[in-house]
């Protein structure tokens, strides 16, 4: 309890001195993988962002697991000014996964992965205002992706499909995020 009320004043107290919007990504919406964030002013040309983005479904075709959530905290610099115009950011991302691994779809269709991973990245995006109240972010981030995870079937084989002790790992230079988020200015 006492973390959720430092939160919420945390939260509250960067709204109430900076400019902060709140912001949904529309086009994840679309997949139906929800992606909200908040960003603030921090500086003069710099804003930090967190954003949150998750996939809850059990399968795409009824064998590919497809769940996921991510969490990127990222800093931004903004060439000509905060909300306005071209900007890059610079993140450190955690992620949780149940997934296949888009390389097996066709050559393993009965391989997954369960697993977590971090990414260290980069942003490129524009904003444009709406009005004095919204914006558009469009955007697209990538960089590199380590995850730590173990091999399971899905067509009910047991145990695992690879032999390592732990975890196994997979690093790789990835396009891991972008869309169109629909900012609305708290203040």
């Amino acid at each position: 309890m006492k973390k959720k009320i430092i939160a919420i004043l945390f939260i509250t107290s960067i709204s109430s001195y900076s400019q902060t919007y709140l912001k949904f990504n529309a086009f994840t919406a679309l997949a139906l993988m929800p992606n909200i964030g908040v960003e603030t002013s921090i500086g003069e040309k710099t804003t930090f962002s967190f954003d949150i983005m998750a996939s809850f479904w059990e399968s795409i075709d009824g064998k590919k697991p497809m769940k996921f959530a991510t969490f990127t905290p990222e800093i931004r610099y903004n060439f000509k000014e905060k909300y306005n115009g071209f900007y890059v950011g610079g993140h450190i991302g955690f992620d949780t996964f149940e997934l296949q691994k888009w390389t097996y779809w066709n050559k393993l269709p009965t391989w997954y992965e369960t697993g977590m991973g971090y990414r260290i990245g980069a942003t490129i995006g524009y904003n444009t205002k709406l009005s004095e109240k919204f914006l558009l972010d469009i955007f697209l981030r990538g960089g590199w992706h380590q995850g730590y995870y173990k091999g399971h079937y899905n067509d009910g084989t047991p145990g695992s499909y690879e032999n390592v002790k732990n975890w196994n790992k997979s690093g790789e230079w990835l396009p891991y995020g972008g869309g169109i988020m629909l900012s609305y200015k708290l203040n």
